[in-house]
């Protein structure tokens, strides 16, 4: 039987629908209609169902999702059900950031060690009282710990090589901060954020919907001038005295 694959935007609403679903059940908020869910994701009723129809059957036509049992269901797919242990590779400004945030911790996300290739970094305390640690306790951590997921936040020309390093230690899943692609094995995940590449999206939606309006704009310009040559509406007409507006016939 073909195994059917799951499309990556899917995955990631799929995170969006979860973290409404737990504001829902903060509040204690019982059912959901698919109307209200699919919105927080900005798609229609549809995509949602679509979406959830990879995994199963969720809801009851007419009623709604139960937010609880919904709940559930996406945070096992998701495989969030329990708290996963990350660490941080590189002491600079991004890894000061991410510890600031509180959001990690929510998603079930634990920050056990930053460690750095650096040696002007090791042993140096970081805002939240983590110590900067040296690379060569890498394999130790992972196995102690139980660490499957890595945050790369390192110069762009030692990425490959902090990755090595993490796959060679047991890490199943790598985010990195880093615009170099790094190779990794199949069985390995990994997701790149790269600023500039989200900047260039919003700045081509931009242009596109300013190329929309000007469209728009011309196009309204093109029945003016239709309705004009019709006569269609006011007209300047020339007589010997000057010019006079009126409507010609």
């Amino acid at each position: 039987m073909k195994k059917t694959k799951i499309p990556a935007a899917t995955i990631i609403r799929l995170s969006v629908y979860q973290r409404y679903l737990k504001q829902l059940l903060a509040r204690g908020v019982k059912v959901v209609s698919s109307q209200d869910l699919a919105s927080q994701a900005n798609v229609n009723p549809a995509q949602l169902r679509k979406d959830l129809s990879y995994f199963g059957r969720f809801g009851v036509r007419g009623v709604g999702y139960c937010v609880s049992t919904l709940l559930q269901s996406i945070s096992s797919i998701l495989g969030v059900m329990e708290q996963r242990n990350v660490i941080l590779v590189g002491a600079g400004p991004i890894t000061q950031a991410l510890l600031r945030h509180p959001g990690f911790a929510q998603q079930g996300y634990h920050f056990e060690a930053v460690l750095d290739i650096d040696e002007r970094n090791i042993g140096k305390s970081l805002d939240n009282g983590m110590v900067v640690q040296s690379m060569e306790r890498l394999k130790e951590i992972v196995e102690e710990k139980n660490v499957e997921l890595a945050v790369i936040a390192v110069p762009s020309d030692q990425s490959q090589e902090i990755g090595d390093v993490l796959v060679e230690a047991g890490i199943k899943g790598i985010l990195s901060f880093s615009p170099n692609r790094i190779k990794v094995p199949r069985n390995v995940s990994i997701q790149y954020v790269d600023f500039t590449i989200l900047l260039d999206s919003l700045t081509y939606n931009i242009s596109k919907g300013r190329k929309e309006e000007t469209k728009k704009e011309l196009k309204k310009e093109e029945q003016k001038l239709k309705w004009g040559s019709e006569h269609s509406w006011p007209v300047v007409q020339s007589n010997s005295n000057g010019y006079s507006v009126g409507y010609s016939s």
